[in-house]
């Protein structure tokens, strides 16, 4: 494997960089405070393509490869994870899923607006009871000649009160549980859709996380993404590659959270001299740069799979789980390297902190990340 980013690799990292650093560095805690949704800076996105990182031009995409959407969740992630989400979830999820598995109708109607940034998308998996154990969903779709009949509610929808076009999972034939589950195309505003709670998040609060609630909501038969009872299994393809996203945005985070320790390492003067001379600072220091170098290496190699068409369930699992587990101590060590600074607003690693923790577990908890790569590993 290749380690050397191509030209092209480069400039689309310098773009997603400069944006991160001019757009979004100014207005992160205003957002964040205000737990607002960055509709303007979302807007800005996909006008640069990124929020249609890998889809053909033919559909409104940019037609980059997964190692440049990494570089670019990545870039976003280091200045404000929260963003870095949102790009990551919609790319991920709600597009990837109609893109990798819609016919071609539905494609034509649904990734141009998606994919521009136009039309924000939401993915509907997870619910109240079912989290980890997906066949324990209870939403369910009930033919009614040319439509389904959806009632149930999804929890911990990300973009579940912004989202316009939105992917849905529910039960066709309870009976087979897992392999009974379908997936559906649904649009903001058909009637018997309504959003519900807001959560209120310990981080990652510009990024919207809502409930989503379906009382005899009417959805074409058409907008069935290819045939019934292969819901479960599509999702299980989109969590794969959307794994490689996250690990990504963990990347971001841990190299923002070593930047600002560094840079405060050498401005900070204790004792007489910065405290960047220090040896357990400078231990500090050598681990975080470790950790986030091999999480990076993970994460790429996984990109690189996946642009090459090779089978990614092991890689994606082992660099979701190692990066979003070396962010965390990443973004721990950078607080006790900042001191009673690290505590408070005004520096960035306290928002560090508080984000870093949901990529332990979104889109698999690191729990399930081990059963997944044990399971591949020993073949069972």
């Amino acid at each position: 494997m290749d380690f050397k980013l191509t030209p092209e690799n480069e400039q689309v990292r310098e773009l997603a960089r400069s944006f991160a650093q001019t757009e979004i560095k100014p207005v992160v805690m205003k957002y964040d405070e205000a737990q607002e949704f960055p509709f303007e800076v979302i807007r800005k996105l996909g006008e640069l393509g990124f929020m249609g990182v890998t889809f053909p031009e033919k559909y409104g995409g940019a037609g980059l490869t997964y190692v440049d959407y990494c570089s670019i969740v990545e870039e976003i992630s280091r200045v404000d994870p929260s963003v870095g989400l949102s790009v990551a979830a919609h790319n991920g999820l709600c597009t990837s899923h109609i893109y990798n598995f819609a016919g071609e109708e539905l494609k034509l109607k649904y990734l141009p607006d998606l994919a521009s940034g136009r039309k924000v998308g939401a993915w509907g998996l997870t619910e109240p009871a079912s989290g980890s154990d997906s066949g324990a969903m209870r939403t369910a779709a009930v033919r009614d000649g040319d439509h389904y009949i959806l009632n149930g509610t999804k929890q911990f929808t990300t973009h579940g009160s912004v989202g316009e076009t939105i992917v849905v999972m529910a039960l066709t034939d309870p009976s087979k549980r897992k392999k009974g589950i379908s997936a559906f195309i649904l649009e903001k505003g058909t009637p018997g859709f309504s959003v519900g709670k807001k959560e209120n998040k310990l981080g990652m609060r510009a990024s919207d996380t809502s409930t989503m609630i379906f009382q005899d909501v009417r959805v074409p038969k058409d907008n069935l993404i290819g045939a019934e009872g292969e819901g479960f299994k599509q999702a299980l393809q989109i969590l794969d590659a959307g794994r490689i996203g996250i690990a990504a945005l963990a990347v971001g985070v841990a190299q923002g959270a070593l930047d600002a320790s560094v840079k405060y390492a050498r401005e900070r003067v204790q004792f007489g001299k910065p405290i960047a001379e220090f040896q357990a600072i400078q231990w500090k220091i050598s681990e975080m740069a470790t950790k986030t170098n091999a999480a990076r290496m993970l994460t790429y190699k996984a990109a690189y799979l996946k642009d090459h068409g090779k089978d990614i369930t092991l890689a994606a699992a082992t660099a979701k789980y190692f990066a979003s587990e070396a962010a965390v101590k990443c973004t721990e060590e950078a607080i006790q390297i900042h001191g009673g600074y690290g505590f408070i607003k005004d520096f960035p690693v306290e928002k560090f902190y508080r984000d870093v923790k949901l990529l332990t577990i979104g889109e698999g908890t690191s729990e399930v990340q081990k059963m997944v790569i044990a399971r591949k590993i020993l073949d069972i």
